[in-house]
């Protein structure tokens, strides 16, 4: 049975994009790009037949919001935070984008020549990643528009081991001092709730390579330090889909065994990765697909690698650069399929020799909407492909608005029908 209709009823759905795509650290930046682009995205989707989820007033279409998961780095959160909330506010109002939910794991520069590893820093062993998330959810809540009282934040699942960024002496994660903060972030959430009417939960999202990055790690990380309710209340779970598909996961039994857990999922991050289906790939075709993939092996970002063998093991390869520079026709003969993590359009289902994990965001949906799995969702849906930019030529020959707004409207089919 499709559960995907009975999603969209969820009392407290939001559907959004994610900012992340848009450089800019500072506050001047954020508004520019906002008002370049996601104002354009809002254009074209009012033009759609259906509304945006979060406009359940029968009101035009103009006077719909577009929801925007802002990314708010470390130098505009402290321009925010020291007066400019106010005005913000009311440029978000104007534009009509809705902020429902913050991206929180990039803390600087995310568009930088050379990001890789350096994303994963500061740790949540390192205080000024818990002084950061604090700032976002006081801007958060002030954000919020009116009569909307849940706002999620995403953050990074507490660090990379051995991370190449850090020199080497400093390198080790104390997971007990990640620990401590997330609990003393915790408090400092239930005191904001008490002030403010606005409920703001941090979502740790689990990412390959990390020190959490299964369900298991994250269930395990809450079994050992965050164990009560009242943690839970407001430290959840962010599940990005294409990250989970990496790590070969079933959507299914990944949201099973949150709700069985108890872990509230604070926001999914609706995604795609790419798929390298070597069993389906003709021998003579193999060359051709090393190359294709050869074109999504940049230096920006990293692009973990979950490789399933045709016995049915499983091995991470740290970045698709490196796997690509190594393999063979002959090396991959013994590969069920490769999935790589590279966030490519949510609506694209194949492309040349290669697929997606399409069939992966519609999974995750059909379970959060299954009435028989009692998770607890926020109904916060993040559409989060960053990688807009750095995608080969040939897949992005529109402008950015419009292909923003082409997986919006994607989503938003999925979910009438």
């Amino acid at each position: 049975m499709n559960h995907l209709s009975r999603l969209r009823d969820h009392a407290s759905l939001q559907v959004g994009y994610c900012t992340n795509v848009h450089a800019g650290t500072d506050l001047s930046s954020i508004r520019d790009n906002l008002s370049r682009y996601a104002v354009g995205v809002r254009e074209r989707l009012v033009q759609l037949p259906m509304s945006l989820p979060g406009n359940r007033a029968e009101t035009a279409s103009e006077d719909h919001r577009l929801g925007v998961g802002l990314w708010i780095p470390d130098q505009a959160s402290r321009e925010l935070v020291e007066g400019g909330l106010d005005d913000f506010a009311n440029f978000l109002d104007r534009s009509r984008l809705s902020a429902f939910t913050i991206n929180g794991f990039p803390f600087a520069n995310f568009h930088g020549d050379r990001v890789k590893q350096g994303v994963y820093l500061p740790t949540w062993a390192d205080r000024p990643r818990l002084e950061y998330t604090q700032r976002l959810a006081t801007i958060l809540a002030h954000l919020l528009p009116s009569g909307v009282d849940l706002g999620s934040i995403s953050t990074l699942p507490i660090g990379w081991p051995d991370n190449p960024f850090v020199e080497e002496s400093k390198r080790k994660i104390v997971t007990a001092d990640a620990g401590r903060h997330l609990r003393e972030l915790a408090a400092s959430l239930e005191e904001l709730d008490r002030q403010t009417g606005k409920r703001i939960v941090v979502a740790i999202e689990p990412e390959p390579g990390c020190t959490l990055d299964t369900v298991g790690d994250m269930i395990a990380f809450f079994g050992d330090e965050l164990p009560d309710s009242a943690h839970r209340r407001y430290i959840t779970v962010c599940h990005d889909v294409c990250h989970s598909a990496v790590m070969n996961e079933s959507q299914r039994d990944a949201i099973e065994a949150y709700a069985a857990a108890g872990i509230t999922i604070g926001k999914v991050q609706v995604s795609s990765a790419i798929v390298a289906d070597w069993k389906s790939i003709d021998r003579e075709d193999r060359v051709a697909a090393l190359d294709q993939l050869s074109g999504f092996a940049e230096d920006r970002y990293l692009h973990q690698t979950g490789q399933v063998s045709r016995d049915g093991g499983f091995r991470l390869a740290t970045d698709l650069p490196e796997l690509v520079r190594e393999s063979s026709e002959a090396s991959v003969d013994a590969a069920d399929r490769w999935v790589i993590h590279f966030h490519v359009p949510i609506f694209l289902e194949r492309f040349g020799h290669l697929q997606t994990t399409r069939n992966e965001v519609l999974a995750c949906l059909d379970a959060l909407g299954d009435p028989e799995i009692d998770v607890d969702f926020t109904g916060h849906l993040e559409v989060e492909t960053y990688a807009w930019t750095v995608l080969p030529d040939q897949m992005r020959q529109r402008g950015l608005a419009e292909d923003i707004a082409s997986e919006l409207e994607w989503l938003l089919t999925q979910l009438g029908e």
